[in-house]
């Protein structure tokens, strides 16, 4: 059976004591999450050794970083490789997010290195895809995520394969005051499963987590989640606020 995942992005927010706060707050509650149904904690790196001696002993919620260095050491000021994060505690690492691809004009070529770095150093990689409006409403949605899958994911071996969760971001979702109904989620999921199993074979499509990142809320998380190639979520403004986020957490728990 595939993992079920939660994944917290906190993006750029928190103090570091309102960071440790909000930790406390979630693993007074969250005690439910089991081997298949795991929580992630995404934070800013000056969290990191913090919230990682948090999370000691909590076998099921694991620390996870926004972004890493696309290289493996070297004269790059101001950035994170993947050999620091181990060092630091962290287990999973967001590569892709459609704020980096957008702001930081990261493209496929530094994605598909990133997640190498990645794999080699030991990390879990959740690697993020997704359409803006434009894509969405020229309805070339299906070919677009296609093309980042296979450039950011398809050079690996379906065992490397084994190391990575898929985070569908409906871009024309997310801020713009339209809403990504339940038969679209499960569509795109259902057709990002089957672009895997095209290239990997059915077991592995089977096998691969395949998150909602399009403002996952209390709200809409059962209804989410209950769809049968929604396997979680990777959640941004709702995973800031304790209560919003152990809501979900029940949701996935529950699904």
């Amino acid at each position: 059976m595939r993992k079920k995942i939660v994944a917290a992005n906190w993006k750029m927010n928190l103090t570091l004591a309102d960071g440790a706060f909000l930790v406390n707050e979630i693993l007074t509650a969250a005690t439910a999450v089991t081997t298949l149904k795991q929580v992630v904690i995404a934070t800013p790196f000056v969290h990191l050794t913090q919230t990682a001696a948090q999370l000691e002993g909590f076998g099921n919620i694991h620390l996870g970083a926004q972004n890493c260095s696309s290289e493996k050491s070297g004269a790059y000021t101001g950035e994170v490789s993947a050999a620091m994060l181990i060092d630091a505690g962290v287990q999973y690492v967001i590569v892709g997010h459609s704020e980096r691809r957008g702001y930081f004009n990261e493209d496929s070529a530094m994605l598909a290195k990133k997640v190498n770095q990645c794999l080699e150093t030991g990390l879990q990689v959740i690697f993020c895809c997704g359409e803006p409006l434009e894509i969405r409403d020229a309805e070339t949605q299906n070919a677009f995520v296609a093309k980042q899958i296979a450039e950011g994911l398809f050079h690996l071996t379906a065992e490397q394969l084994q190391n990575v969760t898929i985070a569908y971001e409906p871009i024309w979702a997310i801020g713009t005051g339209r809403t990504a109904t339940t038969e679209q989620a499960q569509s795109i999921h259902a057709y990002i499963r089957n672009v895997i199993a095209g290239q990997y074979g059915n077991d592995a499509a089977a096998n691969i987590a395949i998150l909602y990142g399009g403002s996952c809320n209390p709200t809409n998380a059962a209804e989410l989640f209950a769809c049968p190639d929604v396997d979680g979520g990777l959640i941004g403004g709702a995973s800031l606020k304790a209560d919003q986020f152990l809501s979900i957490i029940a949701a996935m728990i529950n699904s």
